[in-house]
């Protein structure tokens, strides 16, 4: 039995054996870490393949080609130099994460998962 991509996204997040992928915002987006993701769900041998690829960016396609979209993150920036220095390390680190939003990918309804359809 094959699962569609948005099927195995779902699984995977509510799987206790992957660290790099997680329901975030409540429930409403997936967080992936990106360095951590191409290590336990893309590399060679690790898992048994999940998707038909080695690479982040066709993972990122499919995700877009299934309606999810990035979602940045608006970090307030304090004014002092030292804490504004410290931020920005904490940012750069927290860039290894992305957020995707899709209003039918909702872990709370997971009913609407069969509205999510490729475009």
């Amino acid at each position: 039995l094959t699962l569609c991509f948005p099927e195995k996204l779902w699984k995977m997040l509510e799987s206790d054996q992957f660290r790099s992928i997680w329901w975030s915002e409540g429930g409403k987006c997936v967080a992936i870490n990106k360095d951590l993701f191409k290590v336990e769900v893309l590399g060679r041998g690790v898992c048994p393949r999940i998707f038909n690829t080695q690479h982040i960016r066709s993972v990122i396609r499919q995700l877009n080609l299934y309606g999810f979209t990035k979602v940045q993150r608006n970090l307030q920036r304090s004014a002092s130099l030292p804490e504004f220095l410290s931020e920005e390390a904490a940012a750069s680190a927290h860039s290894q994460i992305l957020y995707y939003y899709n209003p039918s990918f909702n872990r709370a309804h997971p009913w609407l998962l069969g509205t999510c359809k490729r475009r």
